[in-house]
């Protein structure tokens, strides 16, 4: 596929999209036509059978600034996960750039179901960007819960919480314009009926699915301030369309009890998958394998590496992508080799004959740093 897709595609184009992807490109029927105002009921119909169609995925991962790039998306589906988000696209700089657009969206037709999601603050803006990407995607999807500085600093993310009748208009313009859902990532404020007013709110504007992460715009430390998914919950119960949960995960049973304990529909996880895109398939790191039963899964995060640089070679990213996977995913052999961590910041130029060597060197130097999985117990047999 292209990798700069057209909001008006030239039907004498057509011969650069395969019959596959071009018939992956229709809309599902039930989506409305753009320019319809429907009812709620209707729209909470549409939204749910959309989500049925798309196999109601459970293990998503969340979207991450310069991290959920196509080939990282690719290594975590083949490990487990069931749907992604790309990278936070500025809205304004998609529409204006056509190198921006061509680097930092791509996309294959394995890379499904997929959530693409924009910052904004400008609702005409927004909409050109999102019907750039509509025909390659499942969700259209607006940040709302960024809450670092650059955010502040260019009025989006959670620091539109501070402007909800923006925020609607956002919500508005996309799902009466667009083919595909909105969906819509939040953080929660830290007086619970706002947050219930927030995503109903939301809800009422268009949103077809919303993805809650329950922290707040001040708890940026997800290492010191714990999710409460009980708020989580709240929404949950308040809304009546799907609810993704976000926080709190850092291994796969933990996506199973924060459905349990929370009732939604799936759970995003982004830091853990940095440091292990395989936790989705049941692999945890040392960190989180100190109960009894866990052993060597017969993977490392050297493997992954090396899959993760040959999905770049098939799909090339920017080099400060893959730069900041492998510091990630190798982040606990560096702690053993700290020289090499060394040598591979020193190198300013990255080729992949040179991060291959890499992860060779770690290997022969010894002290592997497994992967572990739950042993599997044999259940005796019925005579």
């Amino acid at each position: 596929m292209t990798q700069n897709p057209d909001p008006n595609p030239d039907p004498s184009q057509d011969d650069l999209l395969s019959s596959e992807q071009q018939q992956q490109q229709q809309q599902p029927e039930s989506l409305s036509s753009p320019g319809r105002v429907l009812s709620i009921d209707t729209r909470v119909e549409q939204a749910w059978a959309h989500w049925k169609k798309l196999g109601k995925p459970k293990y998503i991962v969340a979207p991450m600034v310069d991290n959920s790039e196509l080939p990282f998306r690719l290594l975590c589906q083949k490990y487990g996960a069931q749907a992604a988000y790309t990278p936070m696209l500025h809205s304004r700089v998609f529409t204006e750039t056509e190198k921006y657009r061509n680097q930092e969206f791509t996309t294959c037709k394995e890379d499904r179901p997929l959530f693409v999601q924009f910052c904004a603050n400008d609702p005409d803006t927004l909409l050109e960007a999102a019907k750039r990407v509509q025909p390659y995607c499942d969700y259209v999807d607006i940040n709302l819960g960024c809450p670092q500085r650059i955010a502040k600093r260019g009025n989006y993310g959670a620091f539109l919480m501070d402007n909800l009748p923006l925020v609607k208009s956002l919500v508005e313009k996309l799902a009466q314009n667009l083919t595909v859902p909105v969906s819509c990532k939040i953080r929660i404020f830290p007086n619970l009926q706002d947050t219930l007013n927030y995503a109903k709110m939301l809800e009422e504007a268009g949103c077809s699915l919303l993805a809650v992460h329950g922290r707040t715009r001040d708890e940026k430390d997800g290492k010191k301030f714990r999710a409460d998914w009980g708020a989580i919950k709240e929404v949950r119960e308040a809304l009546r369309i799907p609810v993704l949960a976000n926080g709190n995960v850092r291994c796969v049973e933990d996506v199973d009890e924060c459905i349990r304990e929370t009732g939604v529909e799936g759970v995003l996880s982004a830091e853990t998958l940095l440091e292990n895109p395989a936790a989705f398939a049941g692999f945890r790191t040392a960190e989180w394998a100190k109960e009894e039963g866990y052993v060597d899964g017969g993977l490392d995060q050297g493997d992954l590496v090396v899959e993760y640089l040959k999905l770049c070679e098939k799909h090339p990213v920017p080099w400060r992508m893959i730069r900041s996977h492998v510091h990630k995913m190798l982040g606990d052999w560096f702690r053993v080799h700290p020289r090499v961590r060394e040598e591979f910041n020193a190198q300013n130029i990255l080729t992949f004959e040179f991060l291959y060597g890499l992860v060779d060197q770690l290997k022969e130097l010894g002290g592997r740093v497994p992967l572990y999985k739950k042993r599997k117990i044999d259940t005796p047999q019925s005579p």
